[in-house]
């Protein structure tokens, strides 16, 4: 059955599906050995391009606030977000498809030993810039300073080059940045749990927004998206739980 042109035209006004696809979340995507992004999000992206009957361009950035200026600027036509009401201006998100958790890291001899010794006058906070925790530290914290990283996956260096007091990021990515570099450990509660959505500029209107909802929806309970988050072997993620459709 094919989609009709009128929503075709406002999913893909050139004609081709454009998928902001971020490298900085390793949880939902990154790039292999022959140099091509890989993972949950281009799984997804794929997936939407098959079933609208479109031609698929991936637009590969390595940050967040990259992949938000490329939808909302309309440069990209879908992206992969994490939920955030600034976020909102521009874009029209689905419900969540993956849940993944911020935490806390610090140096073992850090005086920091829980999320509450976090917002600190004297603390200073590395984030990826544009990052959903950066977006949301922004709001949260009083007194701690906040300092960006160019990037996500960057963060624990710059925590570790401006000898900074505290590290905010995905769980995954720095469990695996503080098994690289001895005497680091992570705080031991999560600090937020982060929405990952998927989302299209505001401008193409409810009909395509709700269209993207119903598909997300589907590929939860289908199992596609369990079966993504095995099959690219990610760990401390979970499917999120089923939202009625627009």
């Amino acid at each position: 059955m094919r989609t009709d042109p009128e929503l075709l035209a406002a999913f893909a006004p050139t004609g081709v599906l454009r998928a902001s696809i971020n490298l900085g979340n390793p949880i939902l995507a990154n790039r292999g050995n022959d140099g091509q992004p890989f993972g949950v999000s281009v799984d997804l992206a794929n997936a939407l391009a098959q079933r609208l009957g479109l031609p698929l361009e991936l637009v590969v950035v390595d940050a967040a606030g990259k992949s938000v200026e490329l939808v909302s600027g309309e440069a990209a036509d879908v992206g992969f977000f994490a939920v955030d009401p600034k976020r909102a201006a521009t874009i029209h998100f689905t419900a969540p498809y993956v849940l993944i958790e911020g935490w806390y890291l610090v140096r073992d001899v850090s005086a920091v030993r829980s999320n509450a010794d976090v917002d600190v006058a004297g603390n200073r906070v590395a984030v990826g810039k544009g990052s959903a925790y950066d977006l949301f530290l922004s709001r949260e914290l009083k007194a701690a300073q906040i300092v960006h990283a160019p990037t996500s996956p960057t963060v624990v260096q710059t925590f570790l080059e401006q000898e900074l007091e505290v590290a905010a990021g995905v769980r995954q990515q720095l469990e695996a940045d503080a098994a690289k570099h001895p005497g680091l450990r992570l705080l031991d509660e999560r600090f937020m749990v982060i929405r990952q959505a998927m989302g299209v500029p505001q401008s193409r209107g409810s009909r395509a927004a709700a269209y993207l909802h119903a598909f997300v929806e589907s590929m939860k309970a289908s199992g596609f998206v369990a079966q993504a988050l095995a099959r690219h072997h990610i760990a401390g993620a979970t499917v999120a739980p089923a939202q009625e459709t627009a």
